[in-house]
């Protein structure tokens, strides 16, 4: 028999009956550059686009969220059940994923922090065995990413070149990369009220990803030349507006995530083809939310969820002129989509540390 102690392995002796069972108690500590080893951004699309289809077949609960405003930032929790199928420990095993993230969006600047920061806990749905603790920045970063890829895989004009990414942070370029994979861009304009910030992210994303990014200093005139676009920003107060965007746009909207975060004009919401993620929590925290304080639209008005779209009971593009707007306040779905695949590589790999909590 073999256990994990800070990612290595050693052989046990012979165990007895009681330290079998201990040995089956011990939880894998996952940390963040770990993750960033285990998940690919290939594997989490392919996980959190079955995750969305699943909830929309109804073969999926629908997941949880509670959010505690803080004074400078939040907490939020999110959780969910999934029964995951990959190259699975156990085919078919339905994870419960528990994440709780912090999100202080002035925490670069004051304190040298990450703006978001926390935890994941994966347990063992059928017996709830505690099975790994994990570091939350990166997973929340690329099945974030790669829910923007699949909408847009699904919601924005085959023939898509030119995008604008707005908020050149890691959620930015996340952003792009994920795009990368489902549609051939060939320009993309880099915009953050931060100039220097979009400055690098340009340089550093055309040299890798071989395409010309360019550092802009007036949004709406770029989104006005984009069949894309992604805002993943912090904002309280909307910057997109209708008049900026062209005819056949495609726009993820991925900042707002509490019901403070606001992005898009309202107006651009209500008369846009509007794809939620979650229509409940779209509704409490997402762009959708604004749109319905100011009665510019019903929740009957949404077009759809995006996992309807893609299990074919809702259609995506009509034709290439309408606009399309993907409200993302992130899905505790796509937490345990992802998390589920750290966990089993991790677990066959012999990487992280194993902890018995309960000696």
């Amino acid at each position: 028999m073999t256990a994990d102690v800070s990612g290595h392995k050693y052989s046990l002796p012979l165990l007895n009956h009681k330290q079998v069972a201990m040995e089956s108690m011990k939880t894998l500590l996952i940390k963040r550059k770990e993750v960033a080893t285990l998940l690919t951004m290939e594997e989490c699309i392919e996980a959190v686009e079955r995750s969305f289809k699943l909830h929309a077949l109804g073969e999926a609960l629908s997941p949880g969220i509670l959010g505690v405003h803080a004074a400078d930032g939040g907490f939020h929790i999110k959780a969910g059940i999934l029964s995951v199928k990959t190259d699975s420990l156990d085919p078919g095993k339905q994870y419960f994923v528990a994440k709780t993230n912090a999100n202080f969006p002035q925490n670069r600047q004051h304190h040298g922090l990450p703006t978001i920061q926390g935890i994941i806990v994966v347990s063992n749905a059928s017996n709830g065995r505690l099975l790994a603790l994990m570091d939350s920045i990166e997973i929340t970063i690329i099945r974030t990413g790669a829910a923007t890829a699949i909408a847009a895989k699904y919601l924005s004009r085959p023939d898509a070149r030119i995008a604008t990414i707005c908020g050149c942070g890691n959620q930015g370029r996340i952003s792009l990369k994920a795009i990368m994979k489902v549609r051939r861009l060939e320009t993309v304009y880099a915009y953050d009220i931060d100039q220097a910030l979009s400055q690098q992210f340009a340089k550093e994303l055309s040299e890798e990803l071989e395409i010309s990014v360019i550092a802009v200093d007036h949004l709406s005139a770029a989104v006005r030349r984009s069949h894309i676009c992604v805002t993943c920003t912090p904002s309280k107060k909307y910057f997109l507006l209708q008049d900026d965007v062209m005819p056949g746009a495609f726009i993820a909207a991925v900042g707002a995530d509490n019901e403070d975060k606001q992005e898009i004009q309202p107006s651009l919401i209500a008369t846009s083809k509007l794809v939620v993620d979650s229509l409940e929590q779209c509704a409490h925290i997402g762009e959708l939310h604004h749109a319905l304080q100011e009665c510019l639209i019903a929740r009957e008005q949404v077009h759809a969820e995006l996992g309807e779209v893609i299990a074919g009971l809702k259609e995506g593009r009509k034709s290439n002129g309408e606009v399309i707007i993907f409200d993302s306040t992130g899905t505790a779905l796509q937490d345990v989509a992802a998390a589920a695949i750290v966990y089993e590589k991790a677990f066959k790999k012999g990487i992280g540390m194993a902890y018995n909590f309960a000696e």
